[in-house]
């Protein structure tokens, strides 16, 4: 048996009804050319057979007595794997708006806790040819750089679907339910290990700490100038109780070309996407007359992964991050989004040896589930401060093409888990030469239609950062004073005869000015949305 740490089971003890807490991805998939099989056959096959690579899909949970300590992962010989893998087909024609729909209804139920928390779907009927699968997992489980790594798992880099080693047959029979005394003998093991190590990491968590208050107190500002360290942030539309309904969209743009424009403008892919959520935000806010005076704040998860540790549970940690959206210049924006975010990783990795160390509490799940069935059935994300507005997580994920039994992957979207008090998540993941945007939300406060409104915001803020000046551009140049009164104005030399000027060279086109967001968005246009690879997604 392997106990769940507490931030793994933090994820099952807030889940309530109305915010399950599984992540998800969609690919899009690209058929091999006259492929003529049965493509949910064939995935169901391979995943059977690829279950004993992956812990994440042949563990289920098994409860403490009484709920006194956090719960333990135990073996499931006996999965069904009909009711883990199914096939759905979408209603002519098959528009990807239909596909949205369905993946925010299936992203709104809770996943079966007596069996391995996991699920995942073939999806046929696109009018494009593609097919979609949809795949998710308990966050209890799998973070999101741990998703990546179970995707290396399940797919093939080659069209050639590789053949996998059998599990090794297991010897002595196990019970299907452990025993109260053992369970019991395992939490009481389990705490005093845990304390044991938390004993150890004191002199490592007080130098850790001294350095982050180094770091903190190094970032302080002069007085007038925009504060680093963050306060609470304003209450905003988002920062509500919320149902279980969903809303979802996605969208993509090259990753390389987002490198490139973060070098250019002076800040990171990570900074290009925060400027991004920041303008979107701040137009479809102001639209409505609902963008506070402060600025919004993000908050961010970080990875406190090690490099090469593909364990299928969670090391994350979270930041906020100033999104400055009460600053009108975009360039003066994207400065401050840049410091902010940069500010937090720093402090950070200062504490990294200390975050994310698990502290075992006798009767958390009893306690902390109660708390989260409270907090979201009660007023209280209305009337609460909120520590930040909306969540923007930026996942790494693989940068070779991959493939599902022979079928090219597209798109890697991810989608994520919104919350009561914040409402959207936008998640971004890397894959292949292209950023894949997930934007998650409660349809109650943002609708489907007004996310596609997000969506497009969000090119058009794309548009904004790339007419930025880059870091390099030289300042212009300062008018010479004018001569002093009653002196005569100097005459040019007469000396050498001036040089002819080099002729100018020509300079790149001025970007064309982006049509009014909020016409071009309202409008849900089939054509953007309905051409695979190569539509608006792309």
């Amino acid at each position: 048996m392997n106990h769940l740490s507490g931030i793994d089971a933090s994820f099952l003890h807030f889940e309530t009804p109305e915010t399950p807490m599984h992540v998800a991805s969609l690919l899009l998939l690209d058929l091999p050319e006259g492929y003529d099989g049965d493509f949910y056959e064939d995935v169901k096959a391979m995943i059977r057979d690829r279950l004993h690579l992956a812990t994440v899909l042949n563990r289920k949970l098994a409860p403490m007595p009484f709920e006194l300590a956090e719960p333990v992962w135990i073996d499931d010989d006996d999965i069904d794997i009909d009711h883990h893998v199914r096939s759905l087909t979408l209603r002519r024609p098959g528009t990807m708006e239909q596909l949205d729909t369905l993946i925010a209804r299936l992203h709104s139920t809770l996943l079966d806790r007596s069996r391995p928390l996991w699920e995942m779907y073939v999806i046929e009927g696109l009018e494009n040819g593609q097919v979609a699968f949809y795949s998710k997992a308990h966050h209890s489980g799998v973070d999101g750089k741990a998703g990546t790594e179970l995707a290396k798992v399940m797919y093939d880099t080659t069209p050639e679907v590789r053949k996998v080693r059998p599990p090794a047959r297991k010897r002595g029979g196990g019970n299907y339910q452990l025993g109260m005394a053992e369970l019991l003998g395992a939490a009481v093991s389990n705490t005093a290990r845990q304390y044991r190590k938390l004993a150890g990491l004191l002199p490592t968590a007080v130098k850790a700490l001294g350095a982050a208050g180094q770091v903190i107190a190094s970032q302080r500002t002069a007085k007038g100038e925009r504060a680093i360290n963050l306060g609470l942030a304003p209450k905003a539309m988002f920062n509500v109780p919320i149902t279980n309904q969903r809303s979802f969209t996605t969208m993509s743009v090259p990753f390389d070309d987002l490198k490139q424009l973060g070098k250019r403008v002076g800040g990171t892919v990570n900074t290009i996407v925060m400027a991004m959520c920041s303008t979107a935000l701040r137009r479809f806010m102001k639209e409505r007359g609902l963008l506070p005076k402060e600025a919004l704040i993000a908050a961010v998860p970080v990875s406190l992964r090690a490099e090469g540790d593909d364990s299928m549970n969670n090391q994350v940690s979270m930041v906020r991050v100033d999104l400055a959206t009460d600053i009108d210049d975009p360039a003066e924006r994207f400065k401050a989004i840049h410091t902010s975010s940069e500010a937090a990783k720093a402090v950070v990795r200062e504490l990294k040896p200390v975050l994310g160390v698990d502290v075992p509490v006798t009767g958390a799940p009893w306690f902390l589930t109660s708390m989260a069935s409270l907090y979201g059935r009660s007023n209280l994300p209305r009337s609460v401060p909120p520590l930040a507005n909306v969540l923007i997580s930026n996942v790494p994920g693989p940068p070779v093409p991959l493939y599902v039994c022979g079928a090219r992957m597209a798109h890697f979207y991810p989608v994520s888990i919104p919350y009561h008090g914040s409402a959207l998540n936008i998640t971004v993941q890397s894959y292949a030469g292209s950023l894949d945007f997930g934007v998650t939300a409660c349809r109650r406060i943002l609708s489907q239609e007004e996310s596609y409104e997000l969506i497009g915001h969000l090119r058009a803020a794309l548009r904004e950062i790339e007419r930025l000046p880059g870091v390099d551009a030289p300042a212009p140049a300062e008018a010479a004073p004018p001569p002093a009164a009653g002196k005569p104005k100097p005459k040019p030399a007469s000396a050498a005869p001036r040089k002819p000027r080099a002729a100018a060279q020509p300079g790149p086109a001025p970007a064309p000015a982006p049509a009014p967001a909020r016409k071009a968005a309202a409008k849900k246009p089939a054509a953007k949305r309905t051409g695979g690879a190569a539509r608006a997604r792309t």
